[in-house]
């Protein structure tokens, strides 16, 4: 009885089979088995010879049954994977690589390790997870005992101006609109703006809820004065009301959706209205608030109203301030924004040396420089100043000095730094990031701009010179003569 010989082929190599059986039988020639096949002529016939000899299996792949090349060695992906269940459960796969790496002295690849935690369940790709559910809870039971803030950045007047951001003050007991407030962005002196009519109209509340926006929260507390509290932050903290940040957006589900409310309904109100600008849209909040809350508002559980009052001792103008601690020099100086203080020579001023004080900037934009509460007179010295024109005309041999000047300061950039607060109830953005393109910082400046700015002014002058007073007909003379004799010595 005749042994058979159990072979397994792939769909691949069985079409390849029926190609090589029709070449070897004359029913194909090997340049349209080649094209049938992907391959070159040279390699079927190989392919012809390999079936020739050892049959079917001569078209099977000789590396099946052996281990690949690149297999890990015994006991390695075992070992790892006892390793992570003992000790990494919770890892990622690349946090968990790393230990292995470091810990254990296992190298294996980021994806390798990815590929042995699922198939060991003990990592799931995030497309695959379950979605997160955000279950609803309960609102509070007083007015005034949580306020969720946001800001909702819309074309609010549509078509008839920019767009602008609208900040939205919601109760979460009762889902009122507490303060509505147009301004350009979203900044701590918009949202300090809003506070202060909130806090002028309803008191202060126990605790506002809001997200991680820089206004808020600061991601990196160790590199930030005051440490690691915003502006507004210290504010509330002055005024003894909590702050809290949202990990997500659904946990202040609240005034999003009263932000798509907004978007839809007040947008069509202030059309109806003809309102277009952001001062008349203020104006008109008040009423708005008063029909949506009688339309929308909710009874609070309690009849309570958590609302507190001023103090006496709590000045809004003090608190509702951008304050940045800096320190007294010997010169008596004190540095803010890219400008030079020069505090007045006093023995106050003089026992400050080396000790802290603070630059107060209002929302006005007016800045005062105090020390334990007493403003301290001072004198402005700012280092990028423009040159008077008026000063040009009274000395005439300053000339191209002065235009030299004019032509450092037309490539440096005059914006101010980036941790200044952003002005833009002034009407003026100053956050800068890094220099505008073109533009050059003025540290950035060196001896190189200088010369070119030279030059440029040298050539200009000489350009006008020429245009203005062409040379005498002696000189033209002379400097004919000494081209000839030049050229004679040469000769």
């Amino acid at each position: 009885m005749a042994v058979t010989e159990r072979i397994t082929m792939t769909m691949r190599e069985l079409d390849r089979l029926k190609v090589i059986q029709a070449v070897t039988e004359a029913r194909l020639k090997p340049g349209q088995a080649a094209e049938r096949l992907g391959l070159c002529v040279r390699q079927v016939e190989r392919l012809v010879q390999r079936y020739e000899v050892a049959g079917v299996a001569g078209l099977v792949s000789g590396k099946r049954g052996r281990p690949g090349n690149h297999q890990l060695p015994a006991g390695m992906a075992q070992r790892a994977l006892a390793l992570i269940r003992e000790r990494y459960t919770d890892f990622g796969p690349t946090l968990a690589c790393e230990k292995l790496r470091e810990c254990h002295g296992i190298e294996l690849a980021v994806e390798t390790v990815r590929t042995l935690m699922r198939a060991a369940g003990l990592w799931i790709p995030r497309k695959e997870r379950p979605p997160k559910v955000y279950q609803p809870r309960n609102r509070r039971a007083c007015l005034g005992e949580l306020i969720q803030i946001d800001g909702s950045d819309h074309r609010w007047f549509e078509d008839r101006a920019p767009a602008c951001t609208l900040l939205v003050f919601i109760d979460d007991a009762t889902g009122r609109l507490m303060t509505l407030h147009f301004t350009a962005t979203e900044s701590t002196f918009s949202y300090f703006e809003a506070l202060a009519k909130y806090l002028d109209t309803h008191g202060k509340p126990v605790a506002f809820y809001s997200d991680k926006a820089s206004v808020f929260y600061v991601k990196q507390r160790s590199e930030t004065a005051g440490k690691g509290v915003t502006q507004f932050g210290r504010a509330l903290y002055e005024l003894n009301i909590d702050a809290f940040c949202a990990n997500t957006s659904q946990a202040k589900g609240r005034v999003e959706r009263a932000n798509l409310t907004l978007q839809d309904r007040l947008v069509k109100e202030l059309r109806l209205r003809g309102i277009s600008t952001r001062e008349a849209a203020n104006a008109y909040a008040p009423s708005f608030i008063a029909d949506f809350n009688r339309r929308f508002g909710k009874p609070p559980r309690s009849d309570h109203d958590a609302h507190r009052t001023l103090h006496v001792d709590e000045d809004l103008r003090q608190i509702l301030a951008y304050r940045v601690p800096r320190k007294v020099s010997n010169a008596l100086t004190v540095q803010y924004d890219r400008v030079m203080y020069l505090l007045d020579d006093t023995p106050v001023s003089r026992a400050l040396m080396h000790e802290y004080v603070e630059v107060v900037e209002y929302p006005d934009g007016v800045i005062e420089v105090q020390a334990s509460g007493v403003t301290l007179p001072y004198r402005q010295y700012d280092r990028i100043t423009r040159i008077d024109q008026g000063a040009e005309l009274e000395n005439k041999r300053l000339a191209s000095a002065l235009q030299v000047a004019r032509q450092i300061q037309a490539m440096r950039d005059d914006r101010r730094t980036s941790g200044s607060p952003s002005r833009t109830h002034c009407g003026e953005e100053v956050r800068a990031k890094q220099a505008l393109i073109g533009l050059k910082r003025q540290r950035a400046i060196d001896f190189t701009d200088i010369n070119h700015a030279v030059l440029e002014v040298s050539a200009k002058a000489m350009q006008e010179r020429g245009a203005a007073a062409p040379p005498h007909p002696k000189t033209i003379k002379r400097n004919k003569a000494k081209t000839t004799l030049k050229h004679d010595i040469s000769i």
